[in-house]
């Protein structure tokens, strides 16, 4: 579909798993083409960008680059907890307002979405983009890690956790007496939250050559 200014936007695709309105952190990858005349005025609106949709519960981060100073089409990828909070950022005013000030210099948009855990195993790019090989072709997500090793990555950060939990509850009194349902309830409402935002992110930053080794 193409919009007054030139832009034309594509639906986003979901890739993972389907079903409903989505729990898991959502992965948006973004290739958009702008006017070579005017890539200084581009690069701060990309900023202006994630800069306001920082402002929105549930942004988990972003990044963006570009081939090399005179390249005209830039990838970027941006994360937010749930479908929810998703669509909360896609459908404010906000971002409307944002991509109304870009039709002047963006000739094209693309978007890709990964829901599900693989969306944990993205990292926003830092020294480079996926090759370009049809300017047509919506810009590719980063292929998710083998499910072994996002199984490992997670025990690796899920462990420690959960010891020394509960090492540190062993020091609460009467922690022994709560039921085993509201002890487990206990521990999953306060791992969860750590691990997703937390936990998760650094082992995965740390384990990022194994699990995504160089070509």
């Amino acid at each position: 579909m193409r919009a007054a200014g030139g832009i034309r936007y594509a639906p986003a695709t979901r890739v993972g798993f389907d079903g409903g309105m989505a729990s898991e952190p959502i992965t948006v990858s973004i290739r958009r083409e702008v006017d070579p005349d005017r890539i200084a005025e581009a690069t701060v609106w990309v900023q202006t960008g994630v800069n306001l949709a920082n402002r929105y519960p549930g942004f988990l981060g972003s990044g963006w680059v570009r081939a090399g100073d005179d390249s005209t089409v830039w990838h970027m990828l941006y994360r937010f907890s749930d479908e929810q909070t998703l669509a909360a950022w896609e459908d404010s005013p906000e971002r409307a307002w944002w991509l109304e000030m870009g039709r002047g210099f963006v000739r094209d948009e693309r978007a890709k979405r990964r829901t599900g855990i693989e969306g944990w195993f993205d990292d926003p790019p830092t020294g480079s983009v996926p090759s370009v090989t049809d300017a047509a072709e919506p810009a590719a997500l980063p292929a998710a890690p083998p499910r072994w090793k996002q199984a490992v990555s997670i025990w690796l950060g899920f462990f420690p956790v959960n010891l020394v939990f509960a090492l540190l509850m062993a020091f609460v009194p009467g922690w022994d007496d709560v039921p085993l349902a509201l002890r487990v309830l206990a521990t999953t409402l306060v791992l969860t939250p750590i691990m997703t935002y937390w936990v998760l992110p650094w082992v995965t930053r740390m384990l990022r050559n194994w699990l995504v080794p160089a070509a």
